[in-house]
């Protein structure tokens, strides 16, 4: 599971979704690698290695240039919808939602990662003037800091299961620490009214859900793949089954469509909902 750190794989991801979504458009200069590494918090090889990435799609001009690079003239069309990662595809409909006078967000997930970036792209709208809400509420379930996580999980070191399980724990509460920086100063700073809240679950959610609007309901499952893990000092890289949020696919359901998509819509409403009410608040944030 990755932490609030980039790879340059994730972000081309994002860059690459500005460029198909128009907010970069053919000519633009992009913005210089110093403000790319404090936007994503990386190393100006990530963001290089980032740029080299998208002008081998065809995306970029004049990588190799003392000026930030242009969006070329010539752009390729984007991927199918179920090729991106769910952050890209959350951050599409999350476009979308922040149209609307107020903006209601439910999510039930992992880890706060997918939705962190996501929300990181909306204030880059809002600082853009593409969309400007009244208000934008936020609510999230993740599982509680004593729930025993099963991954990432050693393949051949049981004896660090421990020590990864904190690393994560650790991570999801920084998650948690972005989100709260980007409601309560970015939006906020700029007139837009925010609450967010966080509740712990006393299980480990095997899908990732979002209700967007309470018109909108977004589910993926989690699927479990072997990588290579290297983020606890001194222990080098060794295996582990893991999940990706970011690989899940996302399937949409509207309330406007009526019939089976309006009842998944409704009960995904509902069970968050009852999971809010049932479940304590988290204690992470100051």
């Amino acid at each position: 599971m990755n932490g609030n750190r980039s790879s340059s794989e994730e972000i081309a991801d994002v860059l690459r979704e500005r460029i198909h979504a128009g907010a970069l458009k053919a000519g633009d200069r992009l913005p210089t690698q110093a403000e790319l590494v404090e936007e994503f918090g990386v190393e100006r090889g990530t963001v290089r290695q980032a740029l080299r990435i998208l002008q081998s799609q065809h995306l970029l001009t004049n990588v190799t240039k003392g000026s930030p690079p242009r969006v070329a003239e010539v752009r390729t069309e984007p991927q199918p919808q179920q090729s991106r990662a769910a952050r890209v595809v959350l951050i599409s409909y999350l476009k979308e939602a922040f149209r609307s006078p107020e903006v209601r967000i439910d999510a039930i997930s992992f880890t706060a990662e997918t939705l962190m970036w996501a929300l990181g792209e909306m204030c880059t709208a809002v600082a853009r003037g593409e969309v400007h809400p009244k208000s934008v509420e936020v609510r999230c379930l993740l599982p509680g800091s004593d729930v025993v996580l099963p991954y990432p999980d050693p393949v051949d070191r049981p004896d660090l299961r421990a020590d990864v399980h904190r690393k994560l724990k650790a991570q999801i509460d920084e998650q948690q620490k972005v989100i709260d920086f980007y409601l309560s100063s970015v939006l906020r700073d700029r007139g837009i009214e925010t609450k967010l809240a966080f509740r712990s679950l006393a299980f480990v959610p095997s899908v990732k859900q979002y209700v967007l609007n309470g018109t909108l309901a977004l589910q993926g499952n989690y699927q479990v793949a072997r990588r290579s893990y290297e983020d606890l000092p001194g222990e080098g890289e060794f295996e582990v089954f893991d999940v990706s949020g970011f690989k899940s696919m996302l399937f949409e359901f509207r309330r406007d469509r009526g019939g089976q998509d309006a009842e998944i819509v409704q009960d995904t409403k509902e069970c968050f909902d009852a999971l809010w009410e049932s479940n304590a608040p988290r204690h992470t944030l100051s």
